[in-house]
């Protein structure tokens, strides 16, 4: 597979998280009871979408209670509003690629403030770039036991790559519980397990614009209505400070 996202990518990402605890946690919660609302159910075993939803916030290790207590809410019909799902397409500094992935109650302001975003940081709200994105499961295991390559392999992963001693793994998007159940039937707990949008190549960048890039993607990841980010930039090699 060409262009992956990479370790570089995941560690920078989980570096913002771990900043920016309380407003990561927050936006599970709000996926959590969309999910709900869309799915039509509490039970991730009959909801995907909720299962999707919590398989990204356990990555994140959203506390159970939260995630109990927005379930039961959404159940209920309390709190959270009517959140709808948007797509924003874009490019940043250097003609990389942009996918943002939002929640929201009102398109309006959400919009504002994501083309307010790509503005400051030298980007462009504008142009079609979701085809340069694959959908695909992502799982990530930490420390990985000899022999979990091939493991993965005989269980229908797409593509496997081994760096700084992490196993990322890489599914079609119906495929990924299947391999997280086939790992977790051998004692192997993932670190993260969720879907994710891999470019399908990279955009090669030099240092200057690295921290271009970095910057816009970090601004739009503090909105309260964006879920995720996802950019075609060539981050291998960059360091990341949580």
């Amino acid at each position: 597979m060409a262009g992956h996202n990479k370790w570089s990518q995941i560690k920078r990402k989980k570096a913002v998280n771990d900043r920016q605890r309380g407003k990561v946690i927050s936006k599970h919660i709000r996926a959590i009871q969309s999910a709900v609302r869309t799915g039509g159910s509490g039970d991730a075993s009959a909801n995907l979408p909720l299962k999707n939803a919590l398989a990204a916030a356990k990555s994140d290790n959203v506390p159970v209670d939260n995630i109990d207590r927005a379930i039961e809410r959404a159940v209920g019909g309390a709190d959270g509003g009517n959140f709808e799902e948007v797509l924003y397409e874009g490019y940043g500094p250097a003609g990389v690629a942009m996918l943002v992935e939002a929640l929201t109650d009102n398109k309006n302001r959400t919009v504002a403030e994501v083309r307010h975003a790509f503005s400051k940081h030298g980007g462009n709200l504008s142009g079609s770039t979701a085809w340069q994105f694959d959908t695909k499961g992502l799982i990530v295991v930490e420390d990985p036991s000899d022999g979990l390559e091939e493991l993965a392999i005989d269980l229908g992963a797409d593509d496997i790559e081994m760096e700084d001693g992490v196993l990322t793994v890489y599914t079609e998007p119906t495929a990924l519980y299947e391999l997280v159940e086939g790992f977790q039937a051998r004692g192997v707990e993932p670190a993260m397990a969720q879907l994710t949008r891999v470019p399908q190549t990279q955009t090669p960048i030099d240092e200057d614009d690295v921290r271009k890039v970095l910057n816009l993607m970090d601004s739009l990841e503090e909105l309260d209505d964006v879920q995720n980010v996802y950019s075609t930039a060539d981050l291998d090699g960059v360091e990341f400070v949580g």
